[in-house]
């Protein structure tokens, strides 16, 4: 059983002010916070498959639905940008996303993502 609450406090106590590139590192370790071990990947792109076999399921992928709202805990993993060849790892805290730092900006991470809008999925536990 996964605990989103451990996972988002995890989160939260390590995010830094700014990116330090390692998204997926700091997303990971907060999940594996919350009771599950992931399967380690070199890029942030590639965590869609580890989440769904510790029991997330993909709930949503790009240009999400009217009815999708974020929840603590949802996990997105979104696709490379020129330049981002690894992809972004990030989750919800149910205020804003999060991964190496708080992105005050939405989902995407940067200006560069926000004018690309490359595909992403969103994945949750079941609760």
């Amino acid at each position: 059983m996964w605990n989103k609450s451990k996972a988002v406090e995890h989160l939260n106590s390590k995010a830094q002010p700014h990116s330090l590139g390692q998204c997926a590192a700091y997303v990971r370790r907060a999940v594996e916070a919350g009771g599950v071990t992931l399967q380690h990947h070199v890029s942030a792109k590639d965590y869609g498959s580890s989440l769904l076999h510790v029991g997330f399921n993909k709930i949503v992928g790009s240009h999400a639905s009217a009815q999708y709202h974020h929840l603590a805990g949802d996990v997105a993993v979104i696709q490379p940008i020129e330049g981002h060849r690894h992809g972004h790892m990030t989750m919800f805290n149910g205020k804003e996303w999060v991964s190496d730092f708080v992105q005050h900006h939405g989902l995407y991470p940067g200006h560069s993502y926000r004018l690309s809008k490359p595909p992403y999925a969103i994945y949750r536990y079941p609760f």
